[in-house]
């Protein structure tokens, strides 16, 4: 069975899109993972809680098909995460998808993936756009954009979408 690993916030990650993302994969029969920064409880925004079943420092990239960063207020502590970072640059290196909901394409940014790459972010306060723009991305403002194996998406309405999208790459 194809696997994607799931990457939350351990608390403050955004329900609805763990939710619709989730959907998106598993409808196309992927066996997800859900990673964070420590195993355990994970705690959404929303009220929601997952288990996170693998430690960041312990992923390896080559045993997942696709991988995903879920936004999120919690988010903003992955782009500064150095496994987090090493994670959505070993995923390019490999040319495995990589996807980014919300705030979370901070993450690849910080990365140094998204260097010339189409992208989009949760941009409602203006400065999101910005700071994929500092690092290289050419912003869209699109709900999803996709680009070679790199898809991101704006917030919770585009969940599902992401998650479809991210699994047909």
């Amino acid at each position: 069975m194809k696997k994607a690993l799931v990457i939350i916030a351990p608390s403050g990650y955004q329900d609805l899109e763990y939710a619709g993302t989730r959907k998106g994969l598993e409808e196309a029969d992927f066996d997800i993972v859900i990673g964070s920064v420590h195993i355990g409880s994970c705690q959404g925004k929303l009220g929601g809680s997952v288990e996170a079943t693998a430690a960041l420092k312990d992923i390896d990239v080559a045993h997942y098909d696709r991988i995903a960063f879920i936004g999120g207020p919690g988010a903003k502590v992955l782009d500064t995460n150095p496994d987090a970072l090493r994670i959505a640059r070993e995923t390019v290196a490999a040319g495995k998808p990589l996807g980014a909901i919300c705030i979370a394409p901070r993450i690849l940014a910080a990365a140094g993936v998204l260097k010339g790459v189409r992208a989009t972010v949760w941009n409602a306060d203006r400065e999101q756009g910005n700071f994929l723009e500092d690092h290289g991305a050419i912003y869209t403002g699109d709900h999803v954009t996709t680009d070679g194996k790199i898809v991101t998406a704006d917030g919770p309405p585009a969940a599902e979408e992401f998650g479809k999208t991210l699994a047909l790459l």
